[in-house]
C-alpha cells in the first residue's frame, strides 16, 4: 500500500527554504550518513530504494533546476510538480508531470494520481511545508521525517504551514543533524 512520506530537512527554527527559496544553508553542515541517495548503503539511499513517485512545489522544483540542471532530473521515476506557471523542462524527457490543485477535491484527485504512479512503492513530498500541511489536514500524509540542521535562518519557507499533529516513532543523530521520524495522527 502506498504511503505519503514528507522526508526533508529543516533549520532549527522551523524553516525549509530561505525566504528567497534557497537551500544553500543545507550544505553548510555535515549530512553524515545521510548521503545523496546514490548509494545503497546510506540513511537516504535506503529511504529512496522504498520510493515509486515523487511530489513537489514548484519553488523545490525551480530551485533543483537552478542548481542541478546540468545534470539532469536525479528521480529515475514519475516525478509530479504542483504548479500554476510554466516550468522549465530537463533534458531527457524524465518522467515529470506538471499540474494544479486549487481546491481540495483537485488536491485529493492530484494525489490519488501520484499515489498510483508510485506503483505500490511510497510517494515521497520532497518539499512544499504548505502542501503537507494540506495532505495532512485531508488525511493523505502519513509519515514526517525531518533533519533538523543546526542552523537558523530567521524566515523562510516553514517546515509545515498549517497545524499537524504528529506521534514521535524514531530520533536519532545522523551527521550533524537530529533526525526525527513521526507518524501522522489522523482526526
Amino acid at each position: 500500500m502506498t504511503r505519503t512520506v514528507y522526508n526533508t530537512a529543516t533549520s532549527l527554527d522551523g524553516f525549509i527554504a530561505t525566504e528567497d527559496h534557497s537551500l544553500e544553508w543545507l550544505f553548510t553542515v555535515d549530512l553524515g550518513d545521510q548521503g545523496s541517495g546514490e548509494d545503497d548503503d546510506n540513511e537516504f539511499g535506503r529511504f529512496m530504494k522504498g520510493i515509486g513517485a515523487v511530489l513537489m512545489g514548484a519553488s523545490t522544483y525551480e530551485w533543483v533546476h537552478r542548481h542541478e540542471g546540468d545534470k539532469g532530473w536525479a528521480y529515475d521515476m514519475p516525478s509530479w510538480v504542483l504548479t500554476h506557471r510554466e516550468l522549465p523542462p530537463f533534458n531527457g524527457d524524465p518522467d515529470i508531470r506538471f499540474a494544479a490543485a486549487d481546491s481540495d477535491e483537485e488536491l485529493r484527485a492530484l494525489h490519488a494520481k501520484a499515489a498510483e504512479s508510485a506503483g505500490g512503492e511510497d510517494l515521497w513530498l520532497v518539499g512544499g511545508g504548505r502542501i503537507a500541511a494540506d495532505l495532512a489536514r485531508l488525511g493523505l500524509l502519513d509519515e514526517v521525517i525531518v533533519s533538523i540542521a543546526p542552523v537558523t535562518l530567521g524566515s523562510g519557507a516553514p517546515l509545515l504551514a498549517g497545524r499537524v499533529d504528529l506521534r514521535p516513532l524514531d530520533v536519532h543523530r545522523t551527521g550533524d543533524f537530529a533526525c526525527a521520524r513521526y507518524e501522522v495522527v489522523r482526526a
